[in-house]
């Protein structure tokens, strides 16, 4: 390596380490000695900029210019695009990367080597070149040809984030940090890419960027953006503040003050804030894309959509805005427009991944149906709309009906609901991209989306209680204009779950004692982050339940009225903090009263119990045991009160057909901890103990314990048919159908039981009906069902409808005697029909 090669290299390092002024000083000198070397010019400029020297930087690459007008550093005029335009001089930027394009194509042979062939890829972009052709002819052919560099990895990792490809950036930033661990820029592309999918990785890799670079602009304002997404809005503040004091005109941060501003409905500071982010760079639209970007995240759709519109007048094909502001119209009900615009982004860049899956969602979900009433469109796969789709319009009715009283508030615009068959479909229409597998349901206002009972896959979740969890959304939200944080809006629509039904919603269990003995509560003030990095999905699950007890308490301790009046503030622009000092009380007392209230509700879950987490001490959780050298269970409910290792060593001991054993252990269990109806608590354990000892009778009556208690317990459903229609109480079995039918109302075995208890208690039109929801699941014995429908259809005199039923029944089962018969007594009805029709004529 020659000594001037050693030199930039030690200018560069001094730039990625954020040591911007010693940069300066180290280009200065370098360049009294050869002002014509375009290494440390590129260095000194970045370093002006990084530091918001922009004039300073204008005057460097203006001299260099004029110095040398035939200049052809093509990296220098792809970096003085910025410098013009963070000086007012658009058409000079303009004529920057035309002359790029110029030198491109007039002396090709001077740029081959990777560092210039991704400068041009750079330039192509910003003229509007294709993605897929620059990433092919350009910045693959760059990385190829040497990978040691960081801008090949960052150009190729830049594309893919700008078309939401995340896999693809981080697999390529990935493979850059191998080769230069210590770049910050890499490690903050790579927590961009982890944005959407893991913030616990996403705030390491930011970690790991401000060790390398404690000044790195970008990685502190992303964690600026992550305290917002939190509602931490003084902790973001602080890090705002140390990127100015780098940068004082630095345009991201004073648009996150903006945001911010907006939040706490400070309007003036709102337009300064502004006003300051586009001091430099007036027309910049990447200004107003983030604002209104941000502003959609927290949910206002309205104002987040102004935003795009401003950034599109001053960049009419910013793709980001027209994507964003697309997906806002879609989240407001504005459909057309919305598919519209996406459509557009589609046409315009082939390769924007949440365009095409926007594209193809729509053509997959034009055929579904839409059920209609004067309040609800709800949207679904039209077999599944034939089968429950009345049922959910009538359930969101009956929320509309009790929650708009009890919230008085009136909603002016239909609210659509738009239930999906596929949960990627889901995704695709809620996030953009596929995935995020643990949402039930989502809504933004007017408009909720939600997965198909179809979709649990083995993991049944009450749909009845997820869609009143949504529809209070809907409430929330209307009487807040959306202006509400996340904790309140969770907090109150778990809590409407548990006033509509007790087994809704959520309760107190072990592993949520855990969580609070482990430190892991989170006061009020902070609820909202707990959302966004959770330990684990468990941890995101305690969020929604500390979020749902904190709303209780208020109710509980200041009243039904003073929640109503939180949310009347909030809409009217109030930050929350100011309301709960206003309705409740200050914000210090509330978090200190509130993790009394929480640890008290944990101490009184069963006293008798230690919910310690055994896994370090002992080795047991979950099912897993310890064994003895003869590989037997090792007897843990001697040794202690422990309720992991004693659910752990019945678990065992039922594995090993020792039921009686199990059941003692039970029972000391239930005694302690009556009310356990977790998956694989003790109530569930006790009555599949009893049933494999032939008690039939324990097992009936726990579970109907059971099921009072448990909301999504399918299996317990199940079994609870099959019981109470061998006992013959009809009106139960209709009872366990419904409640059957609430969590998955796309099974055949509900319908079949409601219609047989139907035909049992003469109920002539409900097992009419219930015969005919059996007939849609295609059942394996059509003959028998069409026939029994048949009969149902004869008794209630609908003979021409029972006369279609018994021929199809006879046309799946030639010999079906009982059939024939009922054909017969049908035509022989007909024909007295017609005889009395005769005579009367006559």
């Amino acid at each position: 390596m020659s000594v001037r090669a050693a030199d930039v290299a030690d200018g560069l390092k001094l730039l990625s380490t954020g040591k911007y002024a010693e940069a300066i000083d180290a280009a200065d000198k370098a360049l009294e000695e050869d002002r014509t070397d375009e290494d440390w010019t590129l260095v000194k400029v970045r370093a002006q900029m990084a530091t918001g020297k922009y004039a300073d930087a204008l005057y460097v690459v203006t001299n260099a210019f004029n110095r040398y007008p035939l200049s052809t550093s093509i990296r220098l005029k792809l970096l003085a695009k910025d410098v013009f335009l963070f000086n007012g001089f658009v058409d000079e930027a303009e004529t920057a990367v035309t002359e790029i394009n110029r030198l491109a194509g007039s002396r090709t042979w001077a740029y081959q080597d990777p560092v210039n062939i991704t400068t041009l890829g750079h330039a192509a972009l910003w003229l509007g070149a294709d993605p897929k052709l620059v990433l092919d002819r350009l910045f693959q052919p760059a990385l190829k040809a040497d990978d040691t560099i960081p801008e090949t990895h960052l150009a190729v990792a830049k594309l893919a984030i700008s078309k939401s490809d995340y896999a693809m950036a981080a697999k390529q930033l990935k493979a850059g940090i191998k080769n230069l661990p210590d770049h910050a820029e890499l490690h903050y592309l790579l927590a961009v890419a982890y944005r959407e999918s893991d913030r616990k990785l996403m705030k390491l890799a930011l970690e790991t960027a401000l060790k390398n670079n404690p000044k790195h602009a970008r990685s502190k304002l992303m964690m600026v953006d992550h305290l917002i997404d939190g509602e931490q809005y003084d902790d973001a503040e602080k890090l705002i503040k140390e990127v100015i004091e780098v940068n004082e005109w630095q345009p991201e941060a004073w648009a996150y003050r903006a945001v911010i501003a907006h939040v706490k409905n400070q309007p003036k500071e709102e337009s300064r804030a502004r006003t300051m982010a586009l001091k430099h760079y007036s027309n910049n639209p990447e200004v107003d894309f983030l604002i209104g970007r941000k502003l959609s995240r927290k949910y206002r759709f309205k104002e987040g959509a102004e935003y795009q519109r401003q950034a599109m007048k001053f960049d009419e094909e910013h793709l980001g805005a027209k994507m964003q502001l697309a997906q806002d119209l879609l989240r407001l009900g504005e459909e057309e427009e919305g598919w519209e615009l996406a459509a557009e982004v589609h046409e315009d860049d082939g390769f924007n991944i949440e365009a095409y899956n926007l594209v193809t969602l729509k053509d997959s979900t034009s055929k579904y149906v839409a059920l209609t009433n004067e309040n609800f469109m709800v949207r679904m796969d039209a077999k599944e709309a034939e089968i429950w789709g009345e049922r959910a319009l009538a359930l969101l009715q009956k929320a509309h009906d009790e929650l708009t009283k009890k919230y008085d508030i009136k909603l002016l615009r239909t609210t659509i609901v738009e239930i999906f068959a596929s949960q990627n479909d889901f995704a695709v229409r809620t996030f953009g991209m596929p995935g995020n597998p643990g949402f039930l349901g989502v809504c933004f206002g007017s408009v909720i989306t939600a997965n198909s009972p179809s979709t649990s896959e083995g993991n049944p979740n009450n749909w009845e209680a997820v869609l009143w969890h949504e529809f209070a959304h809907v409430i929330t939200l209307s009487k807040t204009h959306n202006k509400m944080p996340r904790w309140l809006s969770e907090g109150i629509s778990v809590y409407e779950e548990m006033q509509k039904d007790p087994t809704w919603g959520q309760r107190m269990k072990p592993n949520y004692v855990q969580f609070i003995e482990a430190g892991d509560l989170v006061p009020p003030s902070k609820l909202s982050l707990a959302f966004l990095t959770p330990k684990t999905p468990e941890h995101l699950q305690f969020a929604y339940y500390e979020s749902y007890l904190m709303v209780d308490y208020i109710v509980r301790e200041f009243g039904i009225k003073a929640l109503r009046n939180i949310l009347t503030d909030l809409g009217k622009g109030d930050w929350i903090n100011f309301a709960l000092e206003r309705h409740c009380k200050p914000l210090e007392e509330l978090d200190k009263e509130f993790d009394e209230h929480v640890k008290t509700l944990a101490r009184k879950l069963a006293p008798e119990l230690d919910f310690s987490d055994p896994k370090e001490e002992q080795g047991v959780f979950g099912g897993d045991v310890l064994k003895d050298t003869d590989g037997k269970p090792i007897n843990l409910a001697k040794k202690d009160n422990n309720y992991f290792k004693l659910t752990a060593e019945v678990v065992a001991l039922i594995k090993a057909e020792k039921y009686d054993q199990a059941k003692k252990i039970l029972k000391r269990l239930m005694e302690a901890y009556p009310n356990d109806i977790n998956p694989n608590g003790s109530m569930r354990l006790l009555a599949r103990v009893h049933r494999e000892l032939g008690d039939e009778e324990a097992e009936y009556k726990l579970l109907k314990e059971l099921a009072l208690q448990d909301s999504d317990g399918l299996d317990v459903c199940s079994r609870l048919l099959e019981l109470e229609a061998e006992r013959r109480n009809w009106a139960a079995v209709r009872r366990f159908a419904r409640h059957y039918l609430a969590i998955n109302p796309l099974m055949p075995k509900p319908y079949r039981f409601m219609a047989e208890a139907a035909e049992q208690t003469n109920e002539t039109k409900s097992a009419i009906a219930a015969w005919r929801k059996v007939l849609l699941f295609d059942p394996t014995d059509p003959a028998e069902v069409h026939f029994r429908l048949a009969t149902q259809l004869a008794k209630d005199k609908q003979n021409k409808a029972a006369r279609r039923e018994v021929l199809k029944s006879l046309e799946e089962a030639p010999r079906y005697r009982d059939a024939h018969r009922l054909l017969l007594k049908l035509s022989k009805a007909e024909n007295e029909t017609k005889k009395v029709a005769e005579a009367t004529a006559q």
